[in-house]
């Protein structure tokens, strides 16, 4: 199986041993995204609305990057540190996805990188 590896200026580097995202059998698997600027390379602290778009900011920049778009995803995992928390990052998903909505599962976790209050990855399909 070929795979592809894709890297945008346009979201923040890896803070880790893995990629932005991979390309694989028509399907773009990214990894899980935070709320780190990617041009300052620092993390925002503000709530979790501020956090949720920027990392759909940055997760809209890898895809582009692979050549897709949110409107391609079809499944996507959110990570979040409080599930009270879930209201407010809905509004900000259905900002993002509109009617197009992807699959989706979403946890309540202890603890993320750099304690950020969510992370989100996804599974788009190419084009």
């Amino acid at each position: 199986m070929e795979r592809k590896i894709i890297r945008t200026d346009q979201a923040p580097e890896p803070i880790g041993p893995y990629s932005q995202a991979i390309e694989a059998q028509g399907f773009i698997f990214t990894s899980g995204q935070i709320a780190i600027d990617p041009q300052s390379s620092t993390l925002i602290q503000g709530s979790v609305t501020d956090q949720a778009h920027l990392v759909f900011k940055n997760l809209q920049a890898v895809l582009q990057e692979a050549g897709s778009s949110l409107d391609s995803v079809v499944k996507t995992t959110i990570f979040l540190k409080d599930m009270n928390d879930f209201a407010a990052v809905n509004e900000v998903y259905a900002s993002y996805f509109g009617k197009g909505l992807p699959a989706r599962s979403t946890v309540e976790v202890s603890r993320l990188p750099k304690d950020v209050l969510v992370e989100v990855d996804c599974i788009a399909v190419k084009g």
